[in-house]
């Protein structure tokens, strides 16, 4: 009886290891990676960042190397172990690699272990059994499909794609948070120069208010002089609350960002933004491909779709699923591992469609079709990278064109302040000269706050766009 069993188990175990080597086989096609015709420089870059190709690029270097303020390090520090978005996006990466975990498993047999027992006690008047009554065993089965066609490896590299993409996709938060935090931080500097610069102009406006309310009680200028010099001093009062509530609402949405509840930000104490640095590294076009996250989440994706390719194709081919089961049982402990009480099965089913109706043909079609789409998307992607970097560099560089004129423009009309209150304070001219001078020089100070943020943003802008921030 032994021999008859192992006559029907041996070719089925033999057909079983034939087909594990066997299982090397791969229908699916082998990714690469799309071709990209890169710029050999970015547009935008002046010839001393052309220069300075070959170095590192900015975007290679760590946040704290970039942003040396200990005010904002301390921030974007408490960011990225606080934020919501930053600790969600971390989790997900733990619950992919149980995903991934979870697919792998189905390239490996299945085995199971089980027992059973009963136990009754039999009245003696019933026939000739004996009691008390008892049975019992125990049985290990297996349950395996071969791989063949690569089928569940695919799966398992669709689920790894969508791992490195959840890891890229954690990496992109941090840079936008990275760049958030910094471009919230840098608007409520400058806003605090703003309040400054107003509180500054309150106070030398309230002492021409004092000169004109003197020459008026003297009856050496008109009472409308004094009306007009009012009128400034009220116009630069009435924007001090406009500016704290910004800041503080500013400082609300900062402490949001941090993770916190809304509240104070403590900041740098000098509220003047200083130039991001001349000639900045921006290193080559192509090390994007490499660099920013949103580039590698495409291309992960793409990966993802390759391997969808594969899986499709698996499905035209045979399926062999291959089952057994073992097991020893009796009536008493001392028989249950005996010979006779043996039982050994196994099970090879194989299935071929032969007809679904095109759905196959649908699904590879549909899968290749989606692919040939991501390619596009991460094409795409990258000429988007290209424009922000272009768009930083550009930018970088015309907003300091823009705060230089301003610089000008200020001085400018500070002396031309200057001048209409001594004509004034001479008799020489009317208070208007002195109201449309100071009016201007207040307008010129905050557009020159301005094109400062504006300048010191653009470093933000590029170290984004450079992929830079999540290191």
């Amino acid at each position: 009886m032994r021999s008859t069993r192992q006559k029907v188990i041996a070719p089925l175990l033999a057909g079983a290891i034939a087909l594990t080597l066997l299982t090397g086989c791969n229908v699916g096609p082998k990714y690469k990676r799309p071709a990209y015709q890169a710029p050999e420089a970015f547009r935008g870059a002046d010839e001393s960042q052309v220069a300075t190709n070959t170095q590192a690029s900015l975007g290679d270097k760590t946040w704290p190397e970039v942003f040396q303020e200990p005010e904002l390090q301390t921030l974007i520090k408490e960011a990225m172990g606080n934020s919501f978005d930053v600790r969600i996006a971390a989790q997900r990466i733990l619950e992919q690699q149980a995903q991934v975990k979870i697919t792998r498993a189905g390239q490996f047999p299945q085995i199971t272990a089980g027992g059973n027992g009963i136990g009754a006690d039999i009245p003696s008047s019933i026939g000739n059994i004996s009691s008390p009554l008892a049975f019992g065993g125990l049985n290990l089965g297996i349950s395996w499909v071969p791989d063949f066609w690569g089928l569940y490896r695919k799966q398992t590299d669709v689920q790894r794609a969508k791992l490195l993409n959840q890891v890229w996709a954690e990496r992109a938060v941090r840079v936008t948070l990275v760049q958030q935090i910094t471009t919230s931080y840098l608007q409520l500097r400058a806003l605090d120069h703003e309040l400054e610069i107003t509180r500054q102009t309150v106070k030398a406006r309230e002492e021409s208010l004092k000169l004109t309310s003197t020459l008026t009680n003297a009856g050496s200028a008109p009472l409308s002089d004094q009306r007009q010099a009012e009128q400034l001093l009220y116009t630069a009062t009435a924007q001090i609350p406009q500016l704290e509530q910004q800041i503080a609402q500013q400082e609300n949405s900062l402490s949001i960002l941090l993770g916190r509840n809304p509240g104070p930000v403590a900041r740098h104490a000098d509220n003047i933004l200083a130039p991001p640095p001349q000639d900045v590294p921006v290193g080559m076009p192509s090390q994007l491909l490499e660099r920013r996250p949103d580039i590698q989440e495409a291309e992960t994706q793409l990966i993802a779709a390759n391997a969808q390719i594969g899986i499709a194709r698996a499905q035209f081919f045979p399926t062999l699923t291959i089952t057994g089961s073992a097991g020893v049982g009796g009536d008493s402990l001392s028989n249950i591992f005996s010979t006779d009480s043996r039982t050994i099965y196994g099970i090879g089913q194989l299935s071929q469609p032969l007809f679904m109706g095109g759905k196959l043909r649908g699904q590879l079609q549909l899968s290749q079709e989606q692919q040939k789409e991501l390619v596009i998307s991460y094409q795409q992607t990258i000429a988007g990278a290209l424009r922000d970097v272009s768009n930083a560099l550009i930018a970088m560089n015309k907003t300091k064109a823009t705060r230089e004129q301003q610089q000008k423009l200020v001085a400018s009309a500070e002396d031309a302040v200057r001048l209409a209150r001594m004509r004034y304070q001479g008799g020489s001219t009317a208070y208007l000269e002195v109201l449309t001078n100071d009016t201007n020089l207040y307008n010129a100070q905050l557009n020159l706050v301005t094109a400062q943020q504006n300048e010191a943003l653009t470093l933000v802008q590029l170290y984004a766009a450079l992929g830079g921030g999540w290191k």
